[in-house]
């Protein structure tokens, strides 16, 4: 996407898991667009070099962490009061589970337990630690799967958790009608995920995160009525 200078803005973004795949691809689009950004990741190594390169760019805060400890939140939520509150907050971070996904019944729970707890509450719990934070009219947007609607055999648990989030994010939007609440199906992406998905498979046909990218940037920069929307489907319905 080129970067028209004249949508350049001082609004803030925070990032989960923006240290690379689709968080990073999104992080770098924003900086290019003038966003403040706070991003986190669990690996501090790989957050560092995201933050330095971001940096030339814009304003960012990289708090390394992750999204299921409570104190790497309230530490997200001092960031977000540090750069005068937040215009948007990106739940990105999710974790697959195994690999190769077992068949549900074959789930082991415990592993299941950390699954639900990363993709579902993990999201929630990071809206309700920034909720005071948000500046009026603010965008939440969650990263979501065609696996939370689609059951696709051996997605048991990542498919179900991302269903949980979906709904979640839905009653979300019902009860809080001055944000504005997206979930978000990225689409089939070459990522580290997802090569995890099908171990040992070649996924080189697969777009890159970028390509979803511009779905995200027309739901925040945009005016978009809340509700579920596929990134690239958006892309070719605003290019049509």
């Amino acid at each position: 996407m080129t970067i028209d200078n004249s949508q350049r803005t001082n609004r803030t973004a925070l990032v989960t898991g923006g240290s690379r795949g689709l968080g990073l691809a999104l992080a770098r689009q924003l900086a290019g667009h003038g966003w403040t950004l706070v991003i986190d990741a669990r690996g501090a190594i790989a957050l560092a070099a995201a933050r330095a390169e971001l940096a030339q760019l814009t304003q960012v805060i990289a708090v390394p962490g992750d999204v299921v400890d409570a104190t790497h939140r309230q530490a997200l939520a001092d960031a977000a009061a540090t750069v005068g509150g937040l215009d948007a907050v990106i739940n990105n971070a999710s974790i697959l589970g195994p690999s190769p996904q077992p068949a549900l019944l074959d789930y082991p729970l415990d592993t299941l337990e950390q699954v639900y707890h990363t993709n579902v509450i993990a999201p929630l719990a990071l809206i309700q630690a920034v909720r005071h934070h948000l500046r009026p009219g603010a965008t939440i947007i969650n990263i979501t799967s065609d696996a939370g609607v689609e059951p696709y055999a051996g997605w048991g648990g990542y498919g179900s958790s991302k269903a949980a989030l979906e709904h979640l994010s839905a009653i979300l939007a019902e009860e809080n009608p001055e944000l504005k609440v997206y979930w978000v199906d990225p689409g089939d992406m070459r990522t580290q995920m997802h090569q995890e998905a099908f171990p040992g498979e070649d996924i080189s046909d697969r777009p890159l995160p970028e390509e979803s990218v511009p779905g995200l940037l027309l739901l925040l920069e945009g005016q978009y009525p809340s509700g579920r929307y596929a990134a690239r489907e958006l892309i070719e319905e605003e290019s049509s």
